[in-house]
């Protein structure tokens, strides 16, 4: 039975941190924006702290990828989780004070978001060096699982905190989950190969150089980016339609909690199921975002909307982890920080356009309007992706591996497959001959004039004898065509 990649322990510590630092992220909202409401009593004050996290991680993020493509993953991770752990429980011990500086705790949060800028593109490539490329749809899906369960959770966590012990010890707790995090990795070695020297925006160019030219990536990248523009629609003109329903803010709550659970069951089809064309895909299943667009637009009953939204987000629970396995399948390893991070700024700078946008065009052409025309516009825009050549040929064969091995104690061997006969390495890299009568040895045959390979060097990649006197070939990376 093949092992999955919980099996390596490189991935299992940082699955375990990455799970932790969630719960903790999981708890903060909440917690923020009740503590700052009793602190102050100003809506101005919660919009200046979220918008001081928001705003220097969109400007950084490309600033990120080169220095998680420069640097080694592991050590940018480590540095920002510590980074994290000392801004939340500066932002603890404040609200746990008596008077609260906003001052204090909007520069705790600038710093903290210009942190996150790093270390987001830095969780593709430790995926990548930590778990095998057969193996990584799976572990992107246990990550995409408990981030999941972490905002299904999130909530409650914080309210039990909140009323218990205040508000304040939330930002305590997410401080130790960033600690515990940055343990975790430093128990974890992988290898990195370091950039040739080049100038800044030299390694800013090439990085963008990746996207472009990929006709699959970046057409795909400006559906997502219209996904989240629209999900920001929602998230606007949603409450205030729902509240007016006969189902009133509990039908809200309701909304968002299917959302929770569409994404958890998303995330675990995508763990079973192993699409042939990944890109057209998950694209379609992205698409799924109009529903409760058009839902909500119609007026339809409350729960065809709760149904609608579950479905929506059972799509982007799909998307996550089949667009991630394919992103770590195909870009260079040395280009992947930089390729990701401006997969994250078109993603999450989008939905700030959607939040300022949503108001002025409901307001100049009505709810039903904008919901329409967002529906429309998600919907087309993923669906339109399948005209593009590259998505429409984007083909990952069921049989094709990548078998590269993995750095230090991740490292798995995959068995050999249709029963072949795996050649166990011999120390000295020397293959070992069968003895034959008088002294002489024999080698072992070679089928119909193969080549016969050369001993493999101490933990390199095993071969396997070819059939049928076939040249052996290493699987290939899935490239786009």
């Amino acid at each position: 039975m093949r092992a999955g990649p919980l099996s390596g322990r490189a991935f299992r510590r940082f699955f375990l941190g990455r799970s932790l630092s969630l719960v903790g992220d999981a708890v903060v909202p909440a917690a923020l924006a009740l503590a700052l409401l009793r602190a102050t009593g100003s809506v101005s004050s919660l919009a200046l702290v979220l918008g001081c996290a928001m705003v220097p991680k969109l400007v950084l993020l490309p600033v990120g990828g080169v220095v998680a493509d420069r640097l080694n993953a592991r050590t940018v991770a480590v540095a920002t989780d510590l980074v994290r752990c000392g801004m939340q429980l500066l932002v603890g011990l404040q609200l746990l004070g008596s008077d609260p500086s906003i001052g204090l705790i909007a520069a705790a949060e600038v710093v903290g978001g210009a942190a996150s800028a790093f270390a987001t593109p830095a969780l593709s490539p430790l995926v990548s060096a930590t778990v095998a490329a057969e193996h990584r749809q799976r572990a992107n899906s246990l990550l995409g699982t408990a981030g999941s369960v972490a905002r299904l959770g999130g909530p409650a966590l914080a309210g039990l905190l909140i009323w218990s012990v205040g508000p304040g010890w939330a930002f305590i707790l997410d401080a130790g989950t960033f600690a515990a995090s940055a343990a975790l990795l430093l128990g974890v070695r992988i290898a990195h190969a370091p950039l040739p020297k080049r100038s800044f925006r030299s390694d800013l160019m090439a990085g963008w150089a990746e996207v472009r030219s990929r006709d699959w990536y970046w057409t795909s990248l400006v559906a997502h980016g219209i996904w989240n523009l629209t999900a920001a629609v929602f998230m606007v003109l949603g409450p205030a339609i729902a509240v007016r329903s006969p189902g009133g803010e509990g039908s809200w709550v309701a909304v968002l909690q299917s959302g929770s659970i569409g994404v958890l069951v998303g995330a675990l089809l995508a763990g079973r199921c192993r699409v042939r064309r990944p890109v057209a895909a998950g694209n379609l299943a992205a698409g799924l975002y109009a529903l409760p667009l058009a839902a909500l637009a119609a007026s339809a009953p409350a729960p065809v909307v709760i149904g609608a939204y579950g479905v929506a987000m059972a799509g982007l629970g799909f998307l996550g982890p089949v667009w991630e396995t394919t992103v770590q399948n195909t870009i260079p390893e040395h280009a992947l920080a930089r390729v990701m991070s401006y997969d994250w700024l078109m993603s999450l700078g989008a939905m700030p356009v959607g939040y300022f946008l949503a108001p002025l065009a409901a307001e100049a052409w009505g709810s039903t309007t904008t919901l329409t025309a967002s529906a429309l516009l998600v919907g087309g825009a993923c669906v339109a992706t399948l005209a593009v050549p590259g998505v429409r040929r984007f083909v990952v064969a069921a049989e094709e591996r990548r078998t590269e091995p993995v750095p230090d104690e991740a490292r798995e061997t995959e068995p050999v497959p249709d029963g072949a006969r795996e050649t166990e390495p011999v120390p000295d890299g020397a293959r070992e001959t069968e003895p034959v009568p008088d002294g002489a040895r024999e080698t072992e045959p070679v089928p119909d004039g193969a080549r016969e390979t050369e001993p493999v060097p101490d933990g390199a990649r095993e071969t396997v004898p070819a059939p049928d006197g076939a040249r052996e070939t290493e699987p290939a990376d899935v490239r786009a065509t």
